[in-house]
């Protein structure tokens, strides 16, 4: 009968503990929001606060890329901030699995923040970020996870938007804003990114999720019908480059420390392109 049980309850915690992102369920078995709610206090933030506009002088700029630090460790956070500084980087964008979720490690990734002026720091979360009610300690230090910014040249604007894919869906709520986003405001600049954790397409079999089929279809679509240039991804820590109709999709290695292949993107923008280059660390 030990067995027996055994053999029933491993595949069912197998099973559980896969779909947990599906089922918004963060860390071990406790529940307490969902991609709605994150969404909610996200739009409420972005009322309060607006949005950011960068505007520099020069016609060509860069803007570093990282995810799954995982802290932990922070000797490869540290380089990749130190970089970003050194080389004048126009801002970093941190695409989720920054910590384990754990108070202590927000803390830890807090001490190892850039002080505001001397470089400017976006970030979404990841679904590491929301175990142990992560999300909360998210709030806390980077305010809303779903929002967009934009960069002003002297002779274009590029607008970026993060999104929240860290319960591994956006949401009906967030989906409807993002594509308001596209309706409204794309046409108005020359290039559109958006930066997000989980990758949409599955590279081989692991435990990881990815959004539901159907929303990977209506994504698709919206990335087809307003030019999206490039979706920059995380989680599935194996680097990886795909183009579907006029967008790149880019997969990123982990930056954690532990990660033989650690590496970052760099994005630089100019008057005919977005290029791009992995920097190993």
């Amino acid at each position: 009968m030990g067995n027996l049980r055994n053999k029933i309850i491993l595949p069912v915690l197998i099973l559980i503990l896969s779909g947990c992102d599906k089922m918004e369920m963060r860390g071990f078995f406790t529940s307490y929001e969902n991609a709605n709610m994150r969404f909610e206090q996200s739009d409420e933030w972005n009322n309060i606060n607006g949005h950011s506009e960068i505007t520099i002088t020069e016609k060509n700029y860069t803007i570093n890329v990282m995810g799954d630090s995982h802290v932990g460790g922070t000797e490869n956070l540290d380089i990749f901030f130190k970089n970003a500084q050194d080389e004048d980087a126009t801002a970093v964008v941190m695409v989720g699995d920054l910590t384990t979720g754990h108070k202590e490690d927000y803390d830890v990734f807090s001490e190892h923040l850039p002080i505001k002026d001397s470089l400017i720091c976006f970030a979404t979360v990841g679904n590491h970020d929301l175990y142990f009610e992560g999300w909360k300690h998210f709030y806390s230090i980077f305010g809303s996870s779903s929002y967009f910014f934009i960069v002003n040249t002297p002779d274009q604007s590029d607008l970026f938007i993060c999104l929240d894919t860290g319960g591994g869906t956006l949401g009906n709520k967030q989906l409807d804003w993002f594509k308001k986003i596209l309706e409204t405001n794309r046409k108005d600049y020359r290039y559109c990114m958006v930066f997000t954790h989980n990758n949409l397409f599955r590279l081989r079999p692991t435990g990881s999720t990815n959004p539901m089929v159907e929303e990977i279809h209506a994504l698709l679509d919206l990335f087809l019908r307003h030019n999206v240039n490039m979706v920059v991804t995380a989680h599935d820590h194996k680097q990886n480059i795909a183009v579907l109709g006029n967008t790149t999709h880019i997969i990123m290695d982990a930056l954690q420390d532990e990660n033989d292949k650690a590496s970052y993107l760099k994005l630089t923008f100019n008057e005919e392109t977005i290029n791009f280059s992995f920097l190993k660390l």
